[in-house]
């Protein structure tokens, strides 16, 4: 039996919306997704593995849209999302096994913008020329924004969501365009998962800071 029989039902319609059939994978990348952000949000250590899950997910569903630089992307989002389980468990540093919320320093955005610009050049050239894309330039762009931003959730750096919210605004029009109508609901559901997961760290780090100024040893709170 080859792995594309097995994965056949996966792709099979599970309801239509707007005229568009939804397979099985856009409703299980859209679950997964929704409650990966929720968990990130919450600096809950098991966003990671459902985060893994629903990357898996969104190959499938990628590949089949010709989304070929996002398709990509997952596979080094799950690599990603090993390096950021284990620093989020050991990357607090001596006497901590949490990693804190801190703030993105100036030399680290000048290598989160190099880096960005340079992916998207090269995504955009890679994908006009070796692919049959119709999007290449939103394909890159969104592709280099999420990695700069998992990078900087990976670090638990309070900026990261700023650079989600900005590739979720991408992403909206870009899958309702390759009519991923539930995926396309699902970013805008992300957009507002992020203001919330802003929130709450802007708040952690006010919390910490406010602790260092009055002396007060902050205490490990693992959610896990």
């Amino acid at each position: 039996m080859s792995l594309a029989h097995i994965l056949e039902p996966l792709q099979q319609p599970l309801f239509t919306l707007l005229d568009t059939p939804v397979s099985w994978t856009e409703v299980l990348g859209f679950g997964s997704g929704a409650l990966c952000v929720w968990l990130v949000a919450r600096q809950h250590l098991a966003n990671w593995p459902i985060g893994i899950a629903n990357n898996l997910f969104f190959i499938l569903l990628f590949t089949q849209s010709g989304l070929y630089a996002d398709a990509g992307l997952q596979f080094v989002f799950i690599a990603l999302a090993a390096y950021g389980w284990w620093t989020w468990t050991h990357g607090g540093g001596p006497g901590s096994d949490t990693l804190p919320v801190r703030r993105t320093s100036r030399t680290e955005w000048i290598w989160l913008l190099a880096a960005g610009a340079v992916a998207t050049l090269a995504l955009t050239l890679l994908l006009d020329r070796a692919t049959d894309s119709t999007v290449p330039f939103w394909d890159a762009l969104t592709t280099a924004l999420s990695l700069t931003a998992t990078y900087g959730q990976c670090r638990k750096r309070l900026e990261s969501w700023w650079l989600w919210i900005a590739a979720d605004v991408v992403y909206v029009p870009l899958y309702a365009y390759k009519e991923l109508y539930l995926t396309s609901l699902l970013y805008v559901g992300f957009m507002t998962l992020c203001v919330v997961g802003l929130l709450g760290w802007r708040r952690d780090l006010a919390t910490a800071a406010a602790a260092d100024a009055d002396g007060v040893p902050r205490t490990s709170e693992a959610r896990a």
